[in-house]
């Protein structure tokens, strides 16, 4: 963080993992006062998705309401193939590139680079 502009932040859409958002910006408020005043949050990356839960959109409605326009709009779903494919030594889109998860990696890849045109 001290030698960086710009962080992303990918979080499962668990509660446990809003508590440790909360940690996280405390240590960049902190870094940013101490050693990095330029250093700003790029975007938020919601993994382990799961639509039919409704813990799954408490969390994307509390991370968007601190964090508007920060939020990718591709989500990366919780997928069996992602769980697998470190087990095996590769990553998903070459473990299984038809998969959803590695199809959700693919359009991330897309709008990051979208965004920094």
């Amino acid at each position: 963080l001290c030698a960086s502009d710009t962080f992303l932040v990918p979080i499962q859409c668990e509660y446990y993992a809003l508590e440790g958002l909360s940690q996280l910006m405390s240590t960049v408020r902190q870094v940013k006062r101490r050693y990095n005043p330029y250093l700003e949050l790029e975007s938020v990356l919601l993994t382990m998705y799961d639509g039919r839960l409704n813990l799954t959109q408490q969390v994307v409605a509390e991370v968007k309401k601190f964090f508007p326009n920060k939020v990718f709009k591709t989500v990366i779903p919780r997928n069996v193939r992602i769980s697998e494919s470190p087990s095996f030594g590769q990553p998903v889109i070459y473990y299984d590139k038809r998969s959803q998860g590695a199809e959700s990696y693919m359009r991330l890849a897309e709008e990051f680079l979208e965004k920094q045109k």
